[in-house]
């Protein structure tokens, strides 16, 4: 499987990482230990001290710096070695690798690729992690499957009619009428309306509306989707066109699929409801089939999972259903194109007999 490596992927809840508190984490097949000092200030290594390979985040926070527990050599906030003890001369070349780490939106994403490469900028600006208008409640959920079947998922919602018919309970709609889906350069956006329908499962009301669903799948795995409702017609009267995105949004959720391993996935997810329409009673019976869902889908794509390592020669394949998945790979494929290769040049420096 392809992925994008200058790419910012989450790696916790902010509120995870507390100060003076290594935390391990793996992204792409990469061990990291987070850490935070007195200070508050984050920072991500490579989870691998430079002298018995021993792990960092069983180390000890000092100050503004990290003492591998092993031997006791003492890193800086840059991942160089200041400190090993018994040794007066420490030499100038030997660091561990240094992960960008950014805390936003209540994540630590940190940058995978090259580092002069990293740009704050290719954040997804997703929004309403603190948004007081809405009732929010936050989760996340491991996979033991890669994270494409997790993006993909997510890319072709025609599964709801079918895997969360008992949960959701939107209807075949979803799988009949296909949305509209559009590229752009690090994202595919997918909206569509659906006419005339039940509100699904939070309410559990038989009110008919016209609900427009619109969601934007970042690079590397980063969603926002948010809904809108409205009286039957509204879909009619702009002849399917989309409304008015200023107008307040009654549900969203933003989600991020990071790829652990090659076979397993952390999938962070938090959900907001518009107080103005929902109250925590209807909150809390939506956090209920939410993550009702959810664990269907993970029983779902575990099994699928399975059959993929028992069939590794069989391939997908492809319904009209796939195009938001699939566009959304070819843009993974360009980016990861256009990357420098990743090699031993971006681990770090030293070696397995000793220390130089």
């Amino acid at each position: 499987m392809t992925y994008v490596r200058n790419a910012w992927y989450v790696a916790a809840w902010a509120e995870e990482i507390v100060a003076e508190r290594p935390t391990a984490v793996h992204v792409l097949n990469e061990p990291i230990v987070i850490w935070r000092n007195a200070a508050g200030e984050v920072a991500a290594f490579e989870d691998r001290c430079i002298h018995r390979l021993a792990p960092l985040s069983l180390g000890r926070c000092e100050g503004k710096r990290l003492r591998c527990m092993y031997h006791g050599l003492l890193y800086d906030g840059e991942g160089r070695v200041v400190e090993i003890p018994g040794q007066d001369r420490v030499p100038n070349h030997l660091r561990v690798r240094v992960y960008p780490a950014i805390e936003r939106h209540r994540w630590l994403w940190v940058w995978m690729g090259d580092v002069e490469a990293a740009d704050e900028a290719l954040i997804p600006p997703v929004t309403g992690f603190d948004n007081s208008d809405y009732l929010l409640f936050t989760g996340q959920l491991d996979y033991a499957a890669e994270a494409r079947l997790v993006n993909d998922n997510l890319l072709d919602l025609s599964h709801v009619s079918f895997l969360h018919a008992e949960s959701f309970r939107m209807g075949e709609i979803w799988a009949r009428e296909r949305p509209k889906v559009v590229e752009r350069e690090r994202s595919v956006c997918i909206d569509r309306w659906i006419r005339s329908e039940g509100n699904g499962g939070a309410l559990d009301t038989q009110e008919r509306v016209d609900t427009y669903f619109w969601h934007e799948h970042f690079v590397p795995g980063i969603l926002q989707m948010i809904v809108r409702l409205y009286p039957v017609g509204t879909a009619a009267s702009l002849n399917g066109r989309q409304p008015d995105l200023s107008q307040v949004v009654d549900n969203f959720a933003i989600e991020a699929v990071t790829p652990l391993t090659d076979k397993s996935t952390r999938y962070f997810y938090l959900m907001g409801m518009n107080r103005r329409t929902y109250d925590e009673a209807a909150r809390d019976a939506n956090m209920s089939t939410v993550r009702r869902g959810f664990q269907e889908d993970k029983v779902m794509i575990e099994a699928q999972q399975r059959n993929i390592d028992t069939s590794p020669d069989r391939r997908f394949k492809v319904t009209p259903a796939d195009q938001g998945a699939l566009v959304f790979q070819q843009i993974i494929e360009k980016i990861a194109r256009q990357e420098p290769t990743h090699n031993s040049a971006t681990r770090s420096s030293g070696s397995r007999s000793g220390v130089e």
